[in-house]
């Protein structure tokens, strides 16, 4: 039976996929409401005291980067386990949202940025990434590595067919990110059918040079680590960026079909994947 086959015989209930291991480093799915506070803590951290987040009175008063999505999300966690095996131990965190998780809520937290009805017509499983983010002593290739590692056996596991989210660049001025903006709407701009469209109220225009102005090369290099991540796995973006006032951030529209995520993973770390499922 392959990896992807015991993935499919899983139980419905079982959300997670094991554990995959980097040496010292590990990833896996939250399960205890330990490990997600710690998670949230965090983000806290992150967000708020690092990059200057505005938080809501209910989660000053618990220092906690927190909100309804959470209690229905799957929370992907890289752990040291030179520290500690638990919450203790976690450095890197994803949240991942189903589509029948988004249905508890009644909407995708992008929602509140975008219109995705496009999406709402797309034959397959939809996944939500967000609120990715990486402790400062462990930002690098080998925790980025495997929390993509950890979202391939996530979309194995579950069958996820297109996955998306909201990227963010940090400033609230676009103009800041000008070149950036036009480079990524002149050549990754989602086709029609996957196109999320930011809300009219909140759309900020993407196209802020002449494209021939662009240096493509140099434009690629500034990108965020997680935006060319995403464009690496063939990902594209929607039309319209977004100001979150709250984050201090621009954010753009993701789009990326799972399967170029699955087959470059699934190349790369065949026998982890199929031990962890075992």
């Amino acid at each position: 039976m392959t990896a992807i086959q015991k993935l499919a015989a899983l139980p419905p209930e079982t959300r997670g996929f094991g554990e995959l291991r980097a040496g010292h480093l590990g990833v896996r799915i939250a399960t205890t409401e330990s490990e997600v506070d710690a998670a949230q803590a965090l983000r806290w951290r992150i967000f708020y005291e690092e990059m200057g987040a505005q938080p809501s009175a209910a989660a000053l008063a618990v220092r906690r980067d927190v909100d309804a999505f959470d209690a229905v999300a799957d929370h992907l966690l890289v752990i040291d386990h030179a520290i500690g095996p638990g919450p203790e131990g976690v450095v890197g965190t994803y949240r991942l949202i189903q589509q029948d998780a988004a249905e508890q809520i009644g909407r995708f937290y992008s929602d509140e940025e975008y219109d995705l009805s496009p999406l709402d017509l797309f034959h397959g499983k939809l996944l939500e990434l967000g609120r990715s983010c990486v402790a400062a002593d462990y930002r690098g290739r080998a925790v980025m590595q495997l929390l993509w590692r950890g979202i391939a056996a996530y979309i194995f596991r579950h069958q996820i067919d297109l996955m998306f989210g909201c990227a963010s660049l940090p400033s609230t001025n676009p103009d800041d990110w000008a070149a950036e903006l036009t480079y990524l709407y002149y050549n990754h701009l989602a086709p029609p059918a996957l196109r999320p469209r930011a809300l009219p109220e909140r759309h900020i225009e993407m196209r802020r040079m002449d494209p021939d102005e662009v240096d493509a090369k140099r434009t690629q290099s500034n990108l965020p680590p997680l935006i060319k991540g995403y464009l690496r796995l063939g990902g594209f973006v929607g039309d319209g960026a977004v100001i979150d006032h709250q984050f201090n951030t621009t954010d753009v529209a993701i789009v990326v079909k799972t399967d170029l995520v699955t087959d470059k993973y699934y190349r790369h770390y065949e026998r982890q994947l199929r031990d962890a499922l075992d």
